[in-house]
């Protein structure tokens, strides 16, 4: 086998021509300058085999190390840059040309007129045509400015009037139910108007405000039991007090152990007419102030203030004790510190102190409900007065209904037609769910209506005497 062919029929080794143009295929030169060959002698001479001859090896850069020092490594990379072939840099494109640029404009060519061509620039702008007419109207002279205006002096405002004071509100308005607060939407104008005041309540107000002439007393009777006597006498006490803000006392002068000074009337002390009596000789010799505060010791007062309570007495025995001459004795001591008395009387009319009240009444208030057992009691009664002398005090009567349910009641207004026959005026009260449970009477818990109706009713009772 040749030496230069493997056993494959393939050579070993490349030849040694060939390697030395492939070394210079790779590394882009010549090592070693090789004379042309002579074909002619090459072709007539045989080939020989050649010692093999190992490739110059090219440098190459190593890995940095990092335990080698850092000098070292910089100078083996500057000669390996050295080393290497150097490599042809490419031309930098074009800078594009800016047509804002000055310097651009200024190696533009200029045009005809010999002015550089540029949108961005005023001289290139074409020159106007031009107008006679135009040129005419501008070398005409101006027309004058005309003068300024003179100023006219400030003129004062003339003085707005203040606008009228609103009355006070009074006692119906008081009385009668807040209105609900207007809405609007925003930004609108809000105008608050004073409602018209109700005539009704409004001539009710002014009948309890005027003097009384004297002393008066209101007796509320009907022999009748549950028929709110004491109720009555209580809220005509707390309407007429509203109005005209002392001087009104309500006096329990039932003989069967009456509930006024339960019902009515803070009982800051326990003293009764019993007490009264007994140092009623003492307190007649008073006058003035000395006499009210001497009396104010006896009685109870409500809790706004608005009217006195003179409470009976719980013993029965003691109604043997109220006779014709203590009765007036009694009234005349309370005329002389209260304008209006409200009396509740008992149920007997045989009595001396039921009839002695029945004389000493300036106005008499029957008391009664929508039944046919209360009515028929309070026609009695007026039978009776009427027969005993007193006429004038049962025509100038008022009746009293109280109703003492809601709702609608049948026999209602059968009762007041009847009553408007025998008595000056029927009033109408109705029916409120604070009395309902018989407790203490306070004249702010009742309901609205019911308020107007005392008010009215309370009215009524008094006209006769106002001045």
């Amino acid at each position: 086998m040749d030496g230069t062919e493997t056993g494959w029929g393939r050579p070993a080794e490349p030849a040694p021509r060939w390697r030395a143009l492939l070394d210079r295929r790779r590394h882009g030169s010549r090592t070693v300058e090789d004379p042309p060959a002579e074909p002619e002698r090459e072709a007539a001479l045989p080939q020989q085999p050649q010692p093999y001859t190992p490739l110059p090896s090219r440098p190459e850069r190593r890995p940095f190390n990092p335990l080698e020092a850092r000098a070292a490594f910089e100078e083996r990379q500057r000669q390996a840059q050295q080393a290497a072939p150097p490599t042809q840099q490419q031309p930098m494109p074009p800078r594009p040309l800016n047509p804002l640029d000055p310097r651009h404009q200024s190696r533009q060519q200029p045009d005809t007129n010999g002015q550089p061509h540029s949108f961005f620039s005023p001289s290139a702008r074409p020159v106007p045509r031009d107008y006679p007419q135009v040129r005419a109207s501008a070398a005409a002279p101006a027309p004058p400015a005309p003068p300024p205006p003179i100023a006219q002096p400030p003129v004062a405002p003339p003085p707005v009037a203040p606008p009228p004071m609103a009355p006070p509100p009074s006692l119906p308005s008081l009385l009668r139910p807040a209105a609900a607060a207007p809405t609007s939407p925003a930004g609108a104008r809000i105008e608050w108007r004073q409602t018209r005041p109700d005539d009704e309540m409004e001539r009710a107000v002014a009948v309890l405000r005027r003097k009384l002439g004297k002393p008066r007393v209101l007796a509320f009777a009907n022999p009748k039991g549950g028929v709110h006597k004491t109720t009555a006498t209580v809220l005509a006490a707390a309407t007429i007090g509203s109005v005209r803000g002392r001087g009104v006392l309500a006096w329990d002068d039932n003989e069967l152990r009456g509930t006024l000074g339960l019902r009515a009337g803070s009982a800051r002390h326990a003293r009764t007419i019993k007490h009264l009596l007994a140092d009623l000789m003492q307190i007649e010799n008073l006058h003035g102030d000395g006499l009210h505060g001497e009396l104010d010791g006896y009685l109870r007062h409500a809790a706004d203030g608005s009217y006195d309570v003179l409470a009976g007495e719980e013993n029965p025995r003691f109604a043997q004790r109220l006779d014709q001459a203590t009765v007036r004795r009694v009234m005349d001591l309370l005329r002389r510190t209260h304008d209006v008395v409200c009396v509740d009387t008992g149920n007997n009319v045989e009595s001396v102190n039921w009839q002695t009240v029945m004389r000493q009444a300036d106005q008499l208030v029957i008391t009664t409900v929508p039944r046919e057992d209360a009515a028929f009691t309070a026609d009695w009664m007026l039978d009776v007065l009427d027969d005993s002398g007193m006429g004038d005090l049962v025509s100038n009567a008022v009746t009293l209904i109280s109703c003492p349910s809601p709702g609608p009641l049948p026999m209602l207004a059968d009762f007041a037609k009847h009553f408007a026959t025998r008595t000056r005026a029927v009033a109408v009260v109705p029916y409120d769910p604070a009395l309902e449970v018989g407790s203490s009477i306070e004249y702010q818990d009742l309901q609205q209506e019911t308020r107007q109706a005392w008010l009215r009713a309370a009215a009524v009772m008094v006209e006769p005497f106002a001045e």
